[in-house]
């Protein structure tokens, strides 16, 4: 790379990176307290990936998605999934009409998920027929009706919630659809000063409102950046530690052998180096480090792996596992 390209692709990376810091910062501005969960949410969606959403009821987990939709400038959908709910609701299907001349067809009327970030809402109520509608759509970015392919809009993110609390008449997500989704972000209860800034700011007249900060175009060319930020071999080798340290076929710690049923696959290391990279652009650097990896490394993590019986019924939880995994990448 010339002296030229190399400027100039710096350039193109602190311009974006400012773009992606005025958007977060806007977003903060409508959700409180949850800085955390913003900036995870958004790593996400620069990496190109899809978010699963674990709290509380009155946490604001449907604002967040909504204030994303504004902020980015994207076309976003809300689906309540339910038990009745059918995998047609969400993807459309084909109905027959019949023309001027008598002659019938089939035409295909779009579901909620052709948009560019579509919010499962409590997305384990409804059954695994339905869950497994969105597979193809969240792998793909597109969905299959009747023999047709039908290509989803660029970009596609799906943001699902969940309740950890009310499991009654839930269905639990199968691993294969957890494995989808890039990031497991659990939001928990605002501090003192925020809930105080939240009650305040948000019960009178002049609530904030969520103002447009990016276009999809630019997110696009964001996600594309992402892809080009340099990884060093340091980050790349904690990355496999890490991931493979969490797996008792090729572990050398012997209490993830006893702990762990099944660990984080390949798909888990793409998906911290993808994170890595635009964590370090949404904090304004050219290049991630260790440090981007072993703070992604539970909301990466923590839904690719699980602990055997006898490791939970001795109290132990994947939180734990994983803590003792980046103490040991930390340590070198």
């Amino acid at each position: 790379m010339t002296l030229a390209a190399e400027n100039g692709a710096v350039a193109d990376m602190e311009r974006i990176s400012g773009l992606i810091r005025n958007a977060k910062d806007a977003v903060e501005k409508i959700i409180y307290g949850q800085g955390q969960v913003v900036e995870e949410s958004i790593i996400t969606i620069l990496a190109g990936g899809h978010v699963l959403l674990i709290g509380v009821p009155g946490l604001a987990k449907t604002l967040l998605v909504q204030t994303l939709g504004t902020v980015l400038g994207l076309d976003d959908k809300r689906v309540q999934f339910t038990p009745d709910l059918m995998p047609a609701d969400i993807i459309g299907s084909e109905v027959l009409e019949e023309d001027a001349e008598g002659r019938r067809f089939f035409r295909f009327i779009q579901g909620p998920v052709f948009c560019q970030l579509l919010m499962a809402d409590e997305i384990n109520r409804a059954s695994p027929r339905t869950q497994s509608a969105l597979l193809q759509a969240m792998q793909e970015r597109n969905v299959s009706v009747a023999g047709q392919l039908h290509p989803l809009p660029k970009p596609f993110h799906v943001l699902a919630t969940q309740n950890p609390v009310e499991q009654e008449g839930t269905y639990p997500l199968p691993e294969a659809q957890l494995d989808r989704f890039l990031m497991q972000v659990d939001i928990h209860y605002p501090d003192f000063d925020a809930e105080r800034q939240i009650i305040l700011n948000t019960t009178g007249n002049d609530a904030p409102v969520a103002r447009k900060v990016m276009s999809s175009e630019d997110l696009l060319a964001a996600q594309k950046l992402v892809r080009q930020v340099p990884v060093g071999e340091s980050v790349v080798n904690a990355i496999l530690k890490l991931v493979r340290s969490g797996r008792p076929e090729t572990t050398d710690i012997q209490e993830v052998k006893d702990r762990v049923a099944w660990g984080p696959g390949p798909r888990a290391s793409q998906a911290l180096m993808q994170a890595a990279r635009a964590r370090a652009l949404v904090q304004g650097r050219l290049s991630p480090s260790v440090d981007d990896v072993l703070a992604l490394a539970r909301p990466v993590l923590q839904h690719r792996m699980a602990l055997n019986f006898g490791a939970r019924a001795d109290g132990h939880t994947v939180s734990g596992v994983l803590d003792l995994l980046c103490r040991r990448v930390d340590a070198g």
